[in-house]
């Protein structure tokens, strides 16, 4: 089990997308930004909101979630990081979500999105008011996509 995930050095550099990518869209910093890029990774890691998000493969993988994300989603580092994103939904709601992602990219962020997701041990919740962005690497290019929210409201236990 990987204790801090935020000291490997691809999560510490996907950290700084996420960051870098969060300012590029909204002007604004989604953490203070103080240190060096692995106190900014703890940083974002111990935030006491999610932080979530996957590649561009044909079918995203997760590749970062913070703890939030992991207590959320009822999952390990190693779980999250080996998941399908669309695996965080409910298959009903796979096709609603791959839309809004689809917007996402297309525009380079949506906000106040919402949706139903469901954790690894089936308990449902309803996000609100997310912001999701395209991750963007120095030349400009689409890395991924993120979330970040703050308000859920459990549907079951």
């Amino acid at each position: 089990m990987i204790e801090e995930p935020w000291k490997a050095p691809e999560v510490v550099s996907w950290c700084q997308l996420l960051l870098d990518s969060y300012r590029l869209w909204t002007g604004q910093e989604l953490i203070e930004r103080r240190g060096d890029s692995v106190e900014q990774a703890k940083t974002l890691f111990e935030a006491p909101f999610v932080v979530v998000s996957h590649g561009i493969e044909q079918d995203p993988m997760l590749n970062y979630g913070n703890r939030f994300a992991l207590d959320l989603w009822e999952t390990t580092w190693e779980q999250l990081t080996t998941m399908p994103s669309r695996l965080t939904a409910e298959p009903v709601s796979q096709e609603e979500r791959a839309r809004m992602l689809a917007q996402a990219t297309a525009k380079g962020y949506i906000d106040n999105y919402g949706g139903v997701r469901i954790s690894t041990k089936g308990r449902r919740f309803l996000v609100e008011h997310a912001f999701v962005w395209n991750v963007m690497d120095a030349d400009k290019a689409q890395r991924g996509q993120a979330a970040t929210f703050s308000h859920w409201t459990c549907l079951s236990e």
